[in-house]
């Protein structure tokens, strides 16, 4: 039998899997000739609260709109700091200054790659009045002593839940531990559209209402704007769409779950380090991680076997061009800088097939680090 290429995602395949659903979803809104802020939004909106036991959601553009629109109506702007872990996607940060804020990183705890709790206390400053961490990797961040910080100073909690669809922590799913919680549907997430799209989710219902707000200009009512807001609308088409693969989010985790299993003991053998799960901290693996210095050179060996990687991600916010007015230079943030030298994903998806895995798992196995 000859085993397919293996591919680091597979979004066609997932596709395939729901093809008459898909299409009967977008016909069904093509034909009510109803395209921006419906009933398939509406619906949507329920069913993704629901999932992420959390009382309240709404749609927005994308994940980035999501941690913008999240930090304006908690009230964060211009003048404000935020505490933001140094290990992350560059979004995180980009959030913070698109309202005028300032992000303050901190380092991440080197097991989970997360936001040490124990770091946050003495980066506060007198002008920081918000947190914002982040669920890399999918896996849960350490969020009760997160939060204690934060009652205890009188700060928002903003959460980046973009990676971790359907992760729990000690037994309760992200959706509403914070003030807000920000999440993007981009199409390589646990649970993408088929294209840009995001959400916010909150317990708070005047959050959830001001939220509502700024989306669509800063109006409740057309032509009457309240607020300074922005066009950040998620369409019928794409609410649609994910409603369907929301009935099968819980499925394909549970198989990105048991492929991650596959890969633990292989790589724990071949002397490559693995994000830590910490008890109480339930992943959804959107990425599988392994951490070697000798990152390039194993890079090289799985792609030689015809395996595909990717580095998520080179470099670190605060060593980003765009940032250089923070003044950091290399040597600021150890920790995150070693993560982001020695970090690699290996592909891990829900329709990897063991035949193909079996192929990474005996590349990884065969191969040595250099002396």
């Amino acid at each position: 039998m000859t085993i397919p290429a293996i591919t680091f995602a597979d979004l066609g395949g997932l596709h395939a899997q729901q093809a008459s659903e898909l299409t009967e979803a977008a016909n069904r809104v093509l034909a009510k000739g109803h395209y921006v802020l419906g009933p398939e939004v509406e619906a949507f909106e329920r069913e993704w609260a629901a999932f992420c036991a959390a009382p309240y959601a709404v749609g927005v553009a994308n994940g980035l709109e999501a941690l913008v629109l999240g930090l304006q109506v908690c009230g964060i702007g211009a003048g404000d700091d935020v505490i933001v872990p140094a290990n992350t996607y560059i979004a995180t940060f980009l959030a913070i200054s698109q309202i005028g804020a300032r992000p303050i990183p901190v380092e991440p705890i080197e097991g989970t790659c997360n936001l040490d709790p124990a770091l946050v206390e003495r980066a506060l400053t007198p002008r920081t009045r918000a947190m914002m961490p982040v669920h890399l990797y999918g896996l849960p961040a350490d969020m009760d002593p997160l939060l204690a910080i934060a009652k205890k100073h009188g700060l928002k909690v903003i959460e980046d839940a973009a990676q971790c669809h359907g992760a729990s922590y000690h037994g309760k799913r992200i959706g509403s531990h914070g003030d807000i919680v920000a999440w993007s549907f981009y199409p390589t997430k646990n649970l993408g559209a088929a294209g840009e799209a995001g959400a916010i989710t909150t317990a708070d219902p005047a959050l959830a209402e001001a939220v509502k707000m700024r989306r669509n200009y800063g109006s409740k009512q057309r032509y009457v704007c309240e607020v300074t807001g922005r066009n950040s609308r998620l369409d019928e088409l794409q609410a649609a769409l994910l409603r369907v693969k929301l009935r099968r989010l819980d499925v394909w985790n549970a198989r990105r779950t048991e492929l991650a299993a596959r890969y633990e003991p292989v790589v724990r053998a071949a002397g490559v380090r693995r994000q830590d799960m910490p008890a109480g901290h339930q992943s959804v693996h959107h990425l599988f991680t392994v951490r070697t210095p000798h990152r390039d050179h194993l890079q090289a060996h799985l792609q030689a076997a015809g395996v595909p990687s990717i580095v998520h991600y080179p470099i670190p916010p605060h060593l980003q061009g765009a940032y250089r007015d923070l003044g950091f230079a290399r040597g600021a943030f150890p920790i995150t800088e070693r993560i982001h030298d020695t970090i690699l994903s290996l592909p891990l998806h829900p329709t990897l097939s063991d035949e193909q895995q079996d192929v990474a798992l005996a590349a990884i196995a065969a191969w040595r680090a250099p002396c």
